[in-house]
């Protein structure tokens, strides 16, 4: 989580280190504590909706990065007590282990064990719904901010339209004689593209590291339950057939003493 913040605040500080560089370099003597309102306003309009978009990636960087940490996934301590308790004799003590800790494995684990005593296919078919439905929980917010991520430059483009529309607006009307109107309109088209590319990148980077954290964790998931539920099965199943060869044997060696008799 602290190496994730760190990385977090290194791609977004970029934004306020790279920006103001674009109007400095256009404009040296402009005071530094003014440049990025200087570069919202050169950049026109769609800088406000892009500004916003920043914002929000950031809310759901942090909000996702702070839900996704493995406590809240695969609690190592609870995946330490059901291994040490985990028999078929007392299912009972695994669901209120489960039901005790409040992880994406433990719910998983739990609508396995309400199964238990059905076909291994059913237990197996009920714990990959279960994970799926942990998958589309790991993954609210990630569509908001993939749909982000894609527009964000797409808004960056437009503004790039609007400003060379100011541009040729000025050139229709008074010509190539004043090239000052001329370069508004310009640096208003490259500022919203590079302010859309600087906050669209960094925002599908960190939508595809959460797509591949959750693909990770939803596997390990079902890894686990599976093998769980198995050795439950194959445990009872063993058991089971144990008890029906010494009832056999013991019918054999009450039919073996009666004809004795």
């Amino acid at each position: 989580m602290a190496s994730f913040m760190r990385k977090l605040s290194l791609i977004f500080g970029t934004i306020l280190i790279t920006l103001p560089e674009l109007v400095q370099a256009a404009e040296p003597s402009l005071p530094r504590q003014w440049e990025i309102l200087s570069i919202i306003e050169k950049g026109g309009i769609m800088m406000y909706p892009i500004l916003f978009c920043s914002i929000l990636i950031v809310g759901i960087g942090i909000e996702r990065a702070y839900n996704l940490r493995r406590k809240n996934i695969i609690d190592t301590e609870f995946l330490k007590n059901v291994r040490n308790h985990w028999n078929w004799e007392d299912v009972h003590l695994g669901l209120q282990l489960c039901n005790s800790y409040d992880n994406s494995l433990s719910r998983i684990l739990k609508t396995g064990l309400l199964r238990f005593g059905g076909k291994l296919d059913e237990i197996e078919r009920a714990i990959e719904g279960a994970g799926q439905h942990e998958a589309s929980l790991m993954n609210s917010n990630l569509r908001v901010l993939g749909a982000v991520a894609n527009i964000t430059p797409m808004m960056g483009l437009l503004g790039t339209v609007f400003g060379m529309i100011k541009a040729f607006n000025v050139i229709s009307q008074s010509g190539t004689g004043n090239p000052g109107l001329v370069a508004s309109g310009i640096s208003e088209a490259l500022i919203t593209t590079a302010t859309g590319m600087v906050v669209g990148i960094p925002a599908l980077a960190m939508y595809h590291y959460f797509r591949g954290k959750i693909d990770r964790y939803v596997f390990e998931m079902e890894e686990i339950s599976f093998q769980l539920v198995e050795e439950l099965s194959y445990e009872s199943v063993r058991t089971k057939k144990a008890q029906e060869l010494e009832i056999s044997k013991s019918k054999k060696s009450g039919k073996e003493i009666r004809a004795t008799l």
